[in-house]
């Protein structure tokens, strides 16, 4: 009841609007035809006065009447000619600034003069204009920095992949030396596969608006398995690790849930540092369930915590750690598709992820 209630403010809202700029084009149109008749009457009583046309009361009615017409078609067509611009000079300078958009000029910025800028419809214009310009220039800045990030990500195993390759072509190695190279080229060539699968995720889950293959599954195995498939990342920095929850069944996409988890947990296990922790927490009660992902390290400043879900985004502008800036993305996506929610708290030498899923009950599928 709430929801329809917002909704008739906002129709009546733009009702009011639309109704206002009517108002003002139509004053505008009126003002002309006003300033038109009074033109035409003192230019038909000065021809009269100086004598170019015989008095008023000798004129035949129908002549006087044709002669306004005429002295009205005159100025309305100069006034027309001199004075449109004034009218169509928001709409100019809407298309002026769309076609500087357009172009990739993102810096644009529309902005009218008074008393324009102090009319509703244009007030809404301006804001909604400026809105969309300064998204399209976010998202141009995180494409340009994923681009080089992406471009760098892939580069590094793809240059160590091919260095330690030559080296085994070359032999004259130890077997403990070729174990090794050959741990490394096996490493990194599942590192180039992650991000890959991330980003072909990503484009597949954007494209995705009906949440299919639901099924009755076993949660808490489905993380356990997700911290054994990380063993290698985690083990090599001997972090702690906190499983102490039970049992928990959801109704879900398996699948899609996986790559939350996996997503999550190699978030968690990346920015904790050596010896850290990472605990997990399942909850459940009769309406949501909810699963808190935590690691301890440094944490994410309080002007960053609103942009780590946006794609491409990455709050370690050092770049010194692994990542694209899809991983939470495609978490995010997955989890908006379940009807759920994800968020992140950051304070005290400690980051959760909580992500809140309804029961199926409550899951929307068509």
């Amino acid at each position: 009841m709430k929801h329809v209630r917002v909704r008739k403010k906002r129709n009546w809202e733009e009702w009011y609007q639309y109704f206002s700029l009517v108002m003002l084009f139509s004053a505008i149109i009126f003002g002309i035809l006003v300033v038109t008749i009074c033109l035409a009457g003192v230019m038909l009583w000065l021809f009269i006065k100086v004598g170019w046309i015989a008095q008023l009361e000798t004129l035949d009615p129908l002549r006087v009447v044709l002669l306004m017409a005429l002295f009205s078609i005159i100025i309305s067509a100069l006034l027309t000619f001199f004075t449109v611009k004034i009218p169509l000079k928001p709409v100019n300078h809407i298309v002026n600034d769309l076609k500087r958009l357009a172009s990739g000029d993102f810096t644009t910025r529309l902005k009218y003069g008074k008393p324009i800028s102090n009319h509703p419809y244009f007030k809404a214009i301006v804001v909604n204009f400026n809105k969309m310009a300064e998204e399209l220039g976010n998202t141009e800045m995180l494409r340009s920095d994923f681009i080089n990030n992406f471009s760098h990500e892939f580069k590094t195993p793809i240059v160590s992949i091919a260095g330690f390759a030559k080296l085994l072509r070359h032999g004259n190695l130890t077997p403990e030396q070729q174990d090794e190279y050959l741990r490394i080229i096996e490493e990194e060539s599942m590192r180039l596969s992650y991000m890959a699968t991330n980003v072909l995720n990503l484009t597949r889950i954007e494209n995705q608006s009906i949440l299919t293959d639901i099924t009755e599954y076993n949660l808490s195995e489905q993380i356990r398995s997700c911290f054994l498939i990380l063993e290698n990342k985690w083990s090599v920095k001997n972090l702690e690790l906190d499983m102490d929850f039970g049992e928990f069944n959801i109704t879900a996409n398996e699948e899609l849930l996986k790559q939350v988890w996996i997503n999550l947990l190699d978030n968690a296990i990346k920015f904790t540092p050596e010896f850290g922790l990472v605990r997990i927490e399942i909850m459940q009660d009769e309406n949501q369930l909810s699963v808190i992902v935590s690691n301890s390290g440094d944490e994410i400043p309080a002007d960053k915590i609103d942009k780590i879900f946006n794609k491409f985004y990455q709050a370690d502008e050092s770049h010194k750690s692994q990542g694209n800036g899809v991983g939470l993305a495609v978490v995010k996506k997955i989890v908006d598709l379940h009807k759920g929610n994800v968020s992140v708290q950051s304070q005290n030498g400690c980051t959760s992820f909580t992500v809140v899923l309804p029961n199926i009950n409550h899951i929307e599928l068509t």
